[in-house]
């Protein structure tokens, strides 16, 4: 399996002390192009334009994991950055990397991207769900609808994922306090990449195992320092979308996977009877990678969400 043909700009922002590395699909549609006029009058049509998807990655993740996600929405524009100390982007100067800090970042993108003239969608998969939960609640004029993929809507360190939850944070730590070489080496473990791949994959179809886990292994382990990677992973234990769920008045559409042992499916039904305008998609026989697993079925709910540009 390989990715679509998509086409890409490359651009770098200064945030936070940090050069935000993030990349633009379908560019054209940032243009006016014409619209439509009213039935029955005789009003020009008004230029219209598409809206801006900007999608936030998840923890360890690169703009990369969301591509065939953006290929599948060729009627919008869509922006995603490597958060920064991840992929392409530097690390933050004097900030922490948490989902304060990060929403931040992605709160300053929007609006170098013209988010207060026109307010963006906003996309979040996983520890990127908490972050898009947080700049929805905090800065909502910047903002036309959220889409949350695969969110986080229960602690990491309650319930039955408490044990690998507590181990996996072990892990962790150790490579943070190991020399800087050597933790990073830990934390990049060839196999131990492969683990969480197969962990966290449903399908059956051998070629686009193969696929996901040469992505994950290629991707993975491009994270500025153990130390900074710990961090990111405290604040996705301690932290979900739960906490801003009473905050959050858009149109927000959740999409769930039906098996997703990260992301249990009675913590998104919860989730989604608190927050007054949500709508939940379960996609079927799909677990925490729904964005590399079924990009399609994903695709097809956010565009009819969006609507028609």
């Amino acid at each position: 399996m390989t990715l679509p043909e998509l086409q890409s700009v490359e651009r770098v922002a200064r945030i936070s002390g940090a050069d935000l590395h993030y990349w633009t699909y379908h560019e054209d549609l940032a243009e006016p192009r014409p619209g439509t006029a009213a039935a029955g009058t005789d009003e020009p049509p008004e230029a219209a334009e598409a809206d801006t998807v900007l999608m936030v990655h998840g923890l360890r993740g690169t703009h990369h994991g969301l591509e065939l996600v953006a290929a599948g929405l060729p009627d919008h524009r869509v922006v995603i950055p490597d958060l920064p100390g991840f992929g392409d982007s530097g690390p933050m100067a004097g900030q922490r990397h948490d989902v304060a800090g990060y929403a931040r970042v992605i709160t300053e993108l929007i609006e170098q991207l013209g988010g207060r003239q026109r307010p963006v969608v906003l996309l979040g998969h996983s520890f990127g769900s908490i972050i898009a939960a947080r700049v929805a609640a905090s800065s909502p004029e910047l903002l036309r609808r959220l889409v949350l993929i695969n969110p986080i809507a229960t602690p990491a360190l309650r319930g039955p994922r408490v044990l690998l939850s507590g181990l996996t944070s072990a892990y962790y730590t150790l490579g943070k306090r190991l020399p800087l070489r050597a933790g990073h080496s830990l934390l990049s473990n060839r196999w131990v990449v492969l683990a969480a791949s197969r962990a966290m994959t449903r399908t059956k179809d051998k070629q686009l195992r193969e696929f996901i886990d040469s992505n994950h292994l290629r991707y993975f382990s491009r994270f500025h320092s153990p130390a900074l990677v710990s961090e990111t992973f405290d604040a996705s234990t301690t932290h979900t979308v739960a906490d801003h769920a009473d905050d959050i008045r858009l149109p927000t559409l959740l999409i769930a996977g039906e098996s997703d042992e990260i992301a249990p499916l009675a913590g998104q039904r919860a989730l989604a009877a608190r927050m007054p305008d949500a709508e939940l998609v379960v996609i079927p026989n799909v677990g925490h990678l729904v964005h590399y697993e079924t990009p399609g079925p994903a695709a097809e709910a956010i565009q009819r969400f969006l609507g028609a540009p």
